[in-house]
């Protein structure tokens, strides 16, 4: 059977780039569609997101080139992290304590369109990578010698293999028929950078106060992005603000602790929705990235967990490709699905448990918030587990 490409990417967000980018070693063909045009892929806008990336994260990207591409004076050092809930003083405390990469803390923080611009160049300079913008995907018809998909504007393409990467709410991977189990919050998360007098030390705030959730995130020493967490019935509370009173608010909720705040950037709002696929293959197809699980982002595993699995299926491709044997084999995906679905599946299921706990406002939640955090900073093998699922040191 002859094909327009071995593999149809859909999606050239960062996890779609990424796998792009694990194919650069194949003798084959990708061709990666993308809704967008192409300036917005070439020059992102800020956005607002600042991504978390654990020391592995930072290996992979290294290996793929996309780390490289980075502005260094865009990569934050995260040296530690503290929780707090509600109105308690006490915190549980994940400090720095890792002597593999001394100096080097739990990890770093990136703005999200650094990323992406960086991916993009990576890609650019694949030669087996072909990028088609302005088009999305209308159908994708499968069967087991492979895929077609045909396109908004009614044009037909084939490939043995076809990746949906295109976001959590992937239009893809509903035509592949593959389902997914929703979690919407019911909250929207709104995202701005605030510079203040006092110094951050390099430590993200995550603080459970009742009503909604505050995280401060370090950039520079006196620069830090806020992640305020709210009942979307409630955005108001937030968005009906003059930037003055939004600082005030925020230097409130952290007792002051970073000292005078004013705001940097515009607010930026986003649905809070998480997503985890039933399964992240099917005939002649997979998911990746955010299109196989769009996590909460209280652990900040997201961009993490979508480089593991562009990582984990690119590998066994190439290696698949150049011993010449079927780049989408069932045993092949479903080789993907079980190293992939060990790191989300409890992850995933495990982080909304918490969100929901910490989310709670009545008394029995509360008391076992406490509890649930003393013992967790109190017992070192529980918390070292927690620290591990959060920095994958």
């Amino acid at each position: 059977m002859s094909f327009d490409a071995d593999i149809i990417v859909v999606g050239a967000g960062p996890a779609g780039l990424a796998f792009c980018r694990t194919l650069a070693q194949s003798p084959l063909k990708v061709l990666l569609l993308e809704k967008q045009e192409e300036e917005n892929i070439k020059n992102p806008a800020f956005d607002g997101r600042e991504i978390a990336i654990t020391h592995s994260s930072r290996q992979s990207m290294q290996q793929l080139n996309i780390w490289q591409h980075l502005p260094k004076d865009e990569i934050y050092l995260l040296r530690d992290a503290k929780v707090f809930n509600g109105t308690s003083d006490y915190q549980l405390h994940f400090e720095e304590k890792n002597p593999r990469i001394p100096g080097e803390g739990l990890g770093f923080l990136i703005p999200n369109h650094c990323i992406r611009q960086a991916s993009y160049q990576a890609v650019k300079e694949q030669n087996n990578v072909q990028i088609r913008y302005g088009l999305g995907v209308k159908d994708v018809a499968l069967n087991e010698q492979g895929a077609t998909v045909t396109l908004d504007n009614g044009e037909q393409i084939s490939a043995r293999l076809v990746v949906a990467a295109d976001s959590r709410f992937s239009n893809t991977r509903r035509k592949m028929g593959i389902g997914a189990d929703w979690n919407d919050f019911g909250r929207t998360v709104h995202v701005f950078r605030m510079r203040h007098t006092k110094s951050n030390e390099h430590t993200a705030f995550e603080c459970f106060h009742y009503g909604r959730t505050l995280a401060i995130l370090p950039l520079e020493e006196h620069l830090s992005s806020c992640v305020v967490t709210i009942d979307t019935h409630r955005s108001h509370e937030i968005t009906d603000l003059t930037p003055e009173q939004l600082a005030q608010s925020i230097m409130n909720q952290l007792g002051h602790k970073l000292g005078d705040m004013h705001m940097e950037e515009t607010l930026v709002s986003y649905p809070l929705v998480g997503v985890h696929a039933k399964t992240f293959y099917g005939v002649s197809c997979a998911v990746i990235g955010d299109a196989a699980v769009g996590m909460h982002p209280v652990t900040a595993q997201g961009y993490n967990l979508g480089l593991q699995s562009a990582m984990i299926l690119g590998g066994l491709i190439t290696e698949a490709a150049l011993a010449g044997q079927d780049i989408a084999a069932p045993s092949l995906l479903a080789k993907y699905e079980r190293k992939h679905m060990l790191s989300t599946r409890a992850l995933y299921h495990g982080t909304n448990f918490v969100v929901k706990l910490f989310t709670t406002e009545n008394a029995p939640a509360k008391l076992l918030r406490s509890a649930v955090m003393r013992i967790s900073n109190n017992l070192p093998p529980v918390k070292y587990l927690i620290t591990r699922q959060l920095t994958h040191i």
